[in-house]
């Protein structure tokens, strides 16, 4: 069951659309999910699909396209690294192994104490500051070297 905090905002998102076009905010829909629960449960993609009155398997085929979303528990933190080519080119296999060394997982797997996890995730239209990642999808860093992955690790253990 969806939240009254969620049915808010989904709510206020659908004001944005035409009245027969409700399936066009299935990604604020997901997002607002994401932001209240961590992740998405396909129990939430079902009941995503019947408020905004589309099928579950089209609410399943946006969770699962997009790399924005979870689909399991990643962590307080998670930590999305692109590695599409421009990305890769730039350091970004570096960026993986120093960021897996450092938190002692690997690619989508979380920390024992579930403060962080790690996701490769699709372009992310910032090739220029190759290697990228992004923190909870909110906050993109880039220009990444093993001391700016520090001093970033080193703010997200003060929150």
């Amino acid at each position: 069951m969806l939240s009254e905090q969620i049915q808010t905002k989904i709510n206020r998102e659908l004001k944005k659309y035409p009245a027969d076009q409700k399936q066009s905010a299935v990604m604020s829909a997901l997002r607002f999910v994401q932001d209240e629960k961590g992740w998405i449960h396909s129990d939430d993609m079902a009941d995503i699909a019947g408020f905004l009155g589309m099928p579950k398997i089209a609410v399943y085929e946006v969770a699962t396209f997009y790399h924005m979303y979870n689909l399991k528990p990643m962590g307080r933190h998670t930590l999305t690294v692109c590695t599409n080519l421009p990305c890769t080119l730039g350091g970004a296999n570096d960026t993986l192994a120093y960021l897996e060394s450092k938190l002692g997982i690997g690619m989508n797997e979380v920390t024992a104490d579930g403060k962080y996890g790690i996701k490769e995730g699709e372009c992310m239209g910032a090739c220029k500051d190759a290697p990228v990642l992004t923190l909870n999808n909110k906050k993109l860093c880039g220009n990444l070297s093993h001391e700016k992955i520090d001093q970033i690790l080193a703010e997200l253990d003060k929150s």
